[in-house]
């Protein structure tokens, strides 16, 4: 498991029942002043009494802004001071690709944490398929009866047989965004989505390598999102790499190949050549952020990470970005936009479990997640519909809440010409052909010279594999 070792490892002891303690500084010098004083609400620290002097383990997915990240280590210090505990909290990358596994072995071997928070649409249903996690509908329940009912997605990424292997903590939109001055410029309409066709053409019209303007922002090399670009463009023309039942593999569809011979040609026809930076084939997660903020892009797809660091780090960006919910395609006249949370999960064999609970309760809202918000505007986001009314912030500190708020409420499912209801059920299989980036992959033998329909059958192919792995026969 990737571990980053400037944040990786922090331990945070209980020493006093009361107090707001600021966060110690990372690395050098110290930390800027925390922008929110955190508070532990009496109700849990009246469920805490009984916990005094435990102690759990916690894995935390890696956020974007490490100013963040330095705000929920202070969410968890306040904690364990408030609450006579210990916690140990280790921060883990996403897109390490053997995270899952090593949490499995983990949880067989009997070292395991007791909990961890990670995207419930990446990676909960392949723990919950390894029985890797623990029930916590109890959790969930009580906090519907706080906060009223958490974001649509969480229904379909969290719950399976009708109970909850998940709690939401925090809501990740879904976003494009483009530069509307360069599109201003042009005499090109500001929408709330395009067709994926209209930003081709759009993003060539827009393009200027003399002057260091790329209109084209997605790579599709070995990325978390790369892996989301592609099947966005292939779910929206019609394809998908399983049923709605996420049990038997469907990729090989003349939708798919059409969806792969659209995005291969951007990378191949000489006269998309202007719009793509110089880099774009070998991009990691972390390039399209970098190339957005050096303002030489025109167009990107990201997770609210790019906007939040270019209003933090007062980057003109910012002023000249264009949000928008993505793009449609031939079988879907509306873009697939219902993002996902981080969700805190309790694993099995937990020597704390009841300790564990109590964590995620307290940071899914009040100051423990407003701290966090604030270091990372519009990526961190309240997951339950009463946490957004619990402080002014969440409704006047920028211009897209009213957006992101109401992409938690998005009607689902989306429903495609060709039948398919995303999002659809949680799959195993799935997430683990994506976790393995065989999209990422198929696109790279196009960009080679493979034909689109030979390389989605060899992609077919594959997947089926990995479903099979994962114990669905097909």
């Amino acid at each position: 498991m990737e571990e980053k070792t400037d944040l990786s490892r922090r331990t945070f002891l209980g020493v006093s029942a009361l107090g707001v303690l600021g966060l110690a500084g990372c690395g050098g010098g110290p930390a800027p002043a925390p922008q929110v004083d955190v508070q532990v609400p009496k109700a849990l620290l009246d469920q805490a009494a009984a916990l005094r002097g435990g102690s759990v383990g916690m894995l935390s997915q890696k956020l974007y802004s490490e100013a963040a990240n330095k705000a929920l280590d202070k969410s968890l210090q306040v904690f364990a001071q408030a609450t006579g505990t210990t916690i140990h909290n280790d921060l883990v990358s996403g897109d390490a690709g053997d995270m899952v596994a090593k949490m499995d072995a983990e949880v067989k071997a009997g070292t395991n944490r007791d909990l961890a928070f990670m995207s419930d649409r990446r990676f909960v249903g392949q723990l919950h398929n390894l029985g890797a996690l623990t029930d916590v509908t109890d959790v969930v329940q009580e906090m519907k009866a706080l906060y009223g009912e958490p974001a649509t997605e969480a229904n379909n990424y969290c719950v399976f047989d009708g109970r909850w292997f998940a709690i939401p903590y925090h809501f990740i939109a879904t976003a494009m965004y483009l530069r509307k001055d360069w599109y201003t410029e042009k005499g090109l309409p500001l929408k709330p989505y395009y067709s994926w066709e209209e930003l081709r053409d759009n993003a060539l019209a827009v393009s200027d390598p003399a002057k260091r303007r790329f209109g084209w922002g997605l790579t599709v090399n070995r990325s978390g999102d790369a892996n989301g670009f592609i099947a966005n463009v292939i779910n929206t023309y019609g394809g998908a790499i399983a049923d709605n039942t996420g049990t038997k593999v469907t990729f090989n569809s003349p939708e798919t190949v059409e969806a792969v011979r659209f995005i291969g040609d951007i990378y191949t026809n000489p006269k998309y050549a202007p719009m793509l930076p110089p880099g774009i084939g070998s991009w990691t997660d972390s390039s399209n952020n970098e190339n957005w903020l050096a303002q030489i892009l025109g167009l990107t797809l990201n997770q609210f990470s790019v906007y939040a660091d270019s209003k933090t780090k007062k980057n003109p960006v910012y002023g000249n970005t264009h949000p928008f919910n993505g793009a449609t395609g031939p079988a879907l006249d509306r873009p697939l936009a219902y993002g996902e949370s981080n969700s805190f999960v309790v694993f099995k064999g937990a020597k704390n479990p009841d300790l564990a609970k109590l964590v995620a309760k307290f940071m899914v809202g009040g100051s423990a997640l407003l701290g966090v918000a604030k270091e990372a505007p519009c990526l961190v986001n309240p997951s339950w519909d009463k946490v957004w009314d619990s402080d002014p912030y969440y409704t006047t500190g920028d211009p897209a809440f009213a957006a992101l708020r109401e992409q938690t409420r998005a009607p689902l499912p989306v429903k495609t010409k060709t039948g398919y209801a995303f999002p659809q059920a949680p799959s195993p299989g799935e997430q683990a052909a994506t976790a393995a980036y065989v999209l990422t992959d198929m696109m790279q033998s196009v960009i080679q010279g493979t034909r689109p329909a030979d390389a989605v059958a060899t992609t077919h192919a594959r997947i089926v594999q990995i479903f099979e792995q994962q114990g669905y026969k097909q």
